[in-house]
């Protein structure tokens, strides 16, 4: 629940749109559990997450190495220099990542429809007062922006 209610504003809601469309590819299992780190960090480098991971399985550092050069690449991290050590930081939020993950499930479980994923979970796990009524308002919030959208592109083509 607290992916929902993590989106308060429309503003918000714009800037993870942009950041969704820019690669929408779901991360792999690994890919996920060193983002985590990275989330939960804010910086890292390639010895702390390899030392985070460490306490789990064994990892070799140059494995974990590629895996954040090809994060990177797919624009899911940045980095600055501090000497000659690269510090990796999150170039996009965690909830890109969920947004993509669930986008696949709807997709794979849920035939392409978001109602049947809704009806599924109203059903078989509920929802409190309050879950029902954040989830309102972002109904709300989302109606309201593609009106917006829908008014701006009936300007467009005017």
């Amino acid at each position: 629940m607290s992916v929902f209610y993590a989106y308060t504003s429309s503003a918000t809601l714009d800037q993870e749109a942009m950041v969704a469309k820019a690669d929408s590819t779901p991360l792999t299992e690994a890919q996920r559990e060193i983002m985590e780190i990275v989330w939960q960090r804010a910086e890292v480098t390639v010895t702390e997450v390899r030392d985070a991971l460490a306490e789990n399985r064994d990892v070799a550092r140059n494995t974990i190495q590629t895996m954040i050069v090809r994060l990177e690449e797919k624009g899911w991290l940045k980095h600055r220099e501090d000497g000659r050590t690269f510090i990796y930081s999150a170039a996009r939020p965690r909830t890109t990542s969920l947004g993509a993950k669930v986008s696949q499930m709807v997709d794979r479980f849920f035939s392409g429809s978001p109602e049947e994923m809704v009806t599924a979970l109203i059903e078989y796990r509920g929802l409190s007062k309050d879950e029902a009524e954040r989830i309102g308002q972002m109904i709300e919030m989302a109606d309201a922006k593609q009106k917006r959208s829908s008014k701006k592109r009936g300007k467009k083509s005017s």
